[in-house]
């Protein structure tokens, strides 16, 4: 089950069409769905989050809790809406293309994808492309 949490003012546009495709995306990786939960929030949350839990004093877009047994995946997923609207612009593409690839990319660190070395952050970017293409071919 996939749910969206708010932490925020931001709120999820086709938040049914998003949880198909995601669901359709940890299937295509042949793993199994179980409780995975967003939390769509702000800067000071996540880096609060950050510190507390990473010792990372710096501002992120995403981070992600990986529960997961196996191959049946389940986590909390954190992302900042103020980091991907700056993303966004930084990478000179639209916001919701930016907050789609945050996204899927908490699901794919689920589904064992690492982005640490310069070929695994490569194979992270296709997977993301892939995904980003699948969205876009739903109707």
């Amino acid at each position: 089950m996939i749910s969206f949490n708010y932490e925020t003012n931001f709120k999820l546009t086709e938040e049914d069409k998003i949880t198909t495709w995601i669901s359709s995306i940890i299937k295509n990786e042949n793993c199994v769905e179980d409780e995975i939960n967003y939390v769509f929030c702000n800067d000071a949350y996540l880096h609060k989050l950050n510190l507390e839990f990473l010792q990372h004093d710096t501002l992120t877009d995403i981070i992600s809790f990986d529960y997961s047994v196996g191959k049946r995946l389940q986590g909390d997923i954190f992302i900042s809406v103020e980091r991907v609207e700056d993303n966004a612009k930084d990478f000179n593409v639209d916001f919701d293309t930016e907050l789609h690839r945050v996204i899927i990319h908490g699901i794919l660190h689920y589904c064992g994808y690492k982005d640490k070395t310069e070929s695994d952050a490569k194979m992270m970017r296709s997977k993301e492309n892939e995904a980003l293409k699948v969205l876009s071919e739903m109707s």
